[in-house]
């Protein structure tokens, strides 16, 4: 008997809504942890995505080969084993699991997100983030991810995402755990929030 969970074939075209902040990390801090800009970002995937989970990613600013601006995803957590059987299979993409809870309220055109995560009931970082992008104008969205190999990789992996969202600027406060995995970040200057609410994203 198998299992290994399944998960759907490339592309997936996923729905949802994405909370992202900017912050600059003034030094080094490992080889994965470069000096350099990070987006953070929680993420609410829902139907009809092919899977639907919770996920929180960090990824550093980078370039291609050919120099297009890119990022790639160094810390990733789902709470879907599905999904992070996927992310790693289809695009190296290095997830692993923990939990979330999520809660929204809204009043008026105001949305208001408080996420939390944890990993075997240990903090890992609570956020909060208030914005009015559920009113904004879809507008298409564009980004490359390049991922170094992991498992059974062996070269680098380029994925494209394209699609369009409901998108603007927010209002967000995180406090990572000090004895979390994304301690190093406590560190880190924030720069700028942002919301994509509802969006319409393919990851080939």
């Amino acid at each position: 008997m198998n299992d290994e969970p399944t998960y759907p074939p490339a592309p997936w075209r996923m729905h949802g809504s994405l909370w992202l902040t900017a912050f600059r990390l003034p030094t080094d801090v490992d080889e994965r942890h470069p000096a350099g800009t990070y987006g953070v970002a929680l993420v609410d995937y829902v139907e009809p995505s092919p899977l639907t989970y919770g996920e929180l990613l960090i990824a550093r600013t980078t370039r291609t080969e050919d120099g297009t601006r890119a990022v790639t995803i160094t810390d990733i957590w789902v709470d879907s084993p599905a999904s992070m059987a996927g992310g790693r299979a289809l695009w190296a993409i290095p997830k692993e699991l923990c939990d979330f809870d999520l809660e929204s309220s809204f009043r008026g055109p105001v949305s208001r997100t408080d996420w939390s995560a944890t990993i075997d009931r240990r903090a890992v970082v609570d956020a909060s983030f208030t914005d009015v992008s559920r009113i904004a104008p879809r507008a298409p969205s564009k980004g490359v991810v390049v991922q170094p190999p992991i498992d059974d990789h062996t070269e680098p992996i380029t994925v494209t995402m394209t699609g369009s969202a409901k998108a603007l600027p927010c209002r967000g406060r995180w406090r990572f755990a000090p004895d979390g995995p994304l301690a190093f970040l406590r560190g880190a200057r924030q720069l700028a929030s942002f919301r994509m609410a509802s969006f319409r994203l393919s990851f080939d």
